[in-house]
């Protein structure tokens, strides 16, 4: 069995599919991507250049033209993984290693600012996800295009209370592609949708309006 490739059915495919299939002509989309959803996005904007208007990256892994994706992945530093577990895996998509999120993480790191509810939910929900270690396209320098990934407008959107990435994390990833907007959330963890809900929504419902 193949190593698991971040483009299959179970992972970027049904966005890329649906980007192939969406917008009319002279229409164009706004993608939003959080966490490792960036990725896919980044994908979906080397691909279709011309169907995106621009897409925004919330608390998102965002890679930068002439980098491998894989690249984000600086060193974690002692001691942030805390109960986290590295797995094997074998599944239809192949074999691979992937991380299991523990609760003290996800309590500390992830949703220390969200409700109890949305809290408890990820608990009951957590999946181990894919790390793509030894998938080609991860490795791949020569991906990300300036002509394609790099036309499409980026936006930034920095959760200030992100103890995963971190702030600096973000504004890291944000310098590594310069000309991206950059929008600010005070008090979003890393589950920005469920710590500052209110507030994400105005901030896209602001870029939409700008890219119609």
């Amino acid at each position: 069995m193949g190593q698991p490739n971040i483009t299959s059915p179970e992972y970027s495919r049904p966005l890329l599919d649906a980007v192939a299939a969406a917008a009319a002509p002279g229409e164009r989309l706004v993608l939003v991507g959080h966490s490792h959803g960036g990725l896919s996005v980044a994908l979906a904007m080397e691909r279709f250049p011309d169907k995106v208007a621009a897409a925004v990256f919330v608390a998102a892994a965002m890679p930068c033209v002439g980098k491998h994706m894989g690249f984000m992945r600086r060193t974690a530093p002692e001691g942030l993984l805390m109960d986290c577990e590295m797995v094997a895996i074998n599944n239809s998509q192949g074999s691979g290693v992937a991380i299991n999120l523990g609760p003290t993480f996800l309590a500390q790191k992830y949703y220390q600012q969200s409700p109890a509810e949305d809290l408890a939910l990820a608990k009951m929900l957590v999946r181990p996800g894919n790390q793509f270690m030894d998938d080609p396209v991860m490795k791949d320098e020569s991906l990300l295009t300036n002509g394609n990934y790099g036309s499409v407008k980026k936006v930034y959107v920095i959760a200030k209370a992100d103890s995963s990435s971190t702030e600096e994390m973000q504004r890291w990833m944000v310098a590594m592609s310069p000309g991206t907007d950059v929008e600010e959330i005070a008090g979003a963890d890393h589950a920005v949708m469920n710590s500052k809900p209110r507030e994400l929504c105005d901030i896209l419902i602001k870029i939409a309006n700008k890219y119609e």
